[in-house]
């Protein structure tokens, strides 16, 4: 009696569940919703946050300016402009008025324009973490923008408006005098999809900035709705994928794609991927697809059959004799380093365009503190110059 009371209760539950889930899915064929859930700017952690006073969240006393900056599009994105470490201690004494020293700053120190991820704000203690690392032990300035909609920013998110956004803070460092291809751009999470978005556009408008880092980067929503899974158990989308065409419906109803793959091609800037292998948010598979697609060009292609079933046997010789080919152009062109207890990194050089690509995948980090490692830091400052 009692095992049949229990599973009359698994059964309930299982039915609940079922029903929320199922509840959840379909929401996000809504484009309202969907937005929400992608974006989460609702969430503005820390609650009532002042910008005004960053000294609250951790940065040393009247190290950083609290910006509003201008889109073409008429909407007021607030940032925050954090001076350079190395140029803040050899200060006489505490600034005064830091907004002086944006320029002074700029022309001497490197700067790194940040893009976060969805939810939460500039203030959140793990975007501050991040801006210290970077200029602390890069020396580096540091610019960070809350896109549209969220913190203390004018407008709602979208893919156009967040690329709009990331725009017009590269060019406000341009206007405070630092050139183009002296700016490198991080994003982190979302912020990847914003900087493979940016760096495919200023290709497009003949510019080249200094480099592009992604770290734990998607190949892009739709495939982020194919791996991801909530709480780092539950997958997302597998289980309506056993009703024909629902997982295809769910996908077609996207409407923020950022499709950081299909930017690939379009991007000349040289590049670092970095991920963790414990990210539980975002599977580090995502990275390696997108160092593929950096590399493919480099590689010999290999034959796909229509029907591998009906080949003969010296048709198989010639495939399996292209994917030797193909490997070993892999091996000549990917320099691999092994760092103990630490990770892995693959680069090589693209000389078409004149630029390294990087994959930097470590063992720690997991997805929101991936940024602050010290040993991917300092990779970061090695390859771009910085350190």
């Amino acid at each position: 009696m009692a095992g049949s009371f229990l599973f009359f209760r698994a059964q309930k539950y299982l039915v609940i569940f079922g029903g929320l889930y199922l509840a959840l899915i379909l929401l996000l064929t809504i484009p309202y919703f969907q937005s929400h859930a992608l974006y989460l700017n609702a969430v503005k952690i820390p609650l009532f946050a002042d910008f005004n006073t960053p000294e609250k969240y951790g940065l040393a006393p009247n190290r950083t300016v609290n910006l509003k900056i201008q889109t073409p599009d008429n909407e007021t994105i607030g940032a925050w402009f954090i001076l350079s470490d190395k140029y803040y201690k050899a200060l006489p004494s505490i600034p005064t008025n830091p907004a002086e020293h944006i320029t002074p700053a700029l022309s001497s120190h490197p700067v790194i324009l940040f893009f976060h991820g969805n939810a939460a704000t500039r203030a959140f203690s793990a975007r501050v973490q991040h801006y210290q690392a970077f200029s602390t032990r890069l020396g580096a300035n540091v610019l960070a923008v809350d896109y549209r909609g969220f913190a203390d920013s004018s407008g709602t998110p979208s893919e156009k408006g967040l690329v709009t956004d990331a725009q017009a803070a590269f060019d406000w460092l341009v206007a405070h005098g630092k050139k183009p291809e002296e700016i490198l751009v991080i994003g982190h999470s979302l912020g990847t999809g914003v900087s493979g978005q940016l760096g495919a556009k200023l290709a497009r408008d003949g510019v080249k900035c200094k480099g592009i880092v992604l770290l734990s980067p998607f190949s892009s929503i739709h495939e982020v709705l194919e791996t991801y899974q909530m709480f780092g158990l539950i997958p997302l989308i597998k289980p309506i994928a056993v009703i024909p065409g629902a997982a295809h419906l769910i996908k077609s109803a996207v409407v923020h794609r950022f499709d950081t793959l299909q930017a690939v091609p379009n991007i000349t800037a040289s590049v670092l991927i970095a991920h963790a292998e414990n990210d539980w948010d975002i599977p580090h598979t995502h990275s390696d697809v997108l160092f593929q697609a950096f590399l493919e060009p480099h590689l010999p292609p290999v034959d796909t059959p229509e029907n591998p079933f009906g080949l003969k046997t010296e048709e198989w010789d010639v495939i399996r004799a292209q994917q030797t080919l193909r490997l070993n152009k892999r091996d000549e062109t990917v320099k691999t380093t092994n760092i103990d207890r630490f990770g892995r990194v693959d680069e090589f050089w693209d000389a078409g365009n004149d630029r390294q690509v990087v994959l930097v995948k470590t063992l720690a980090g997991g997805h929101d503190y991936l940024g602050v490692q010290e040993g991917l830091v300092d990779i970061i400052g090695q390859k771009f110059g910085i350190l």
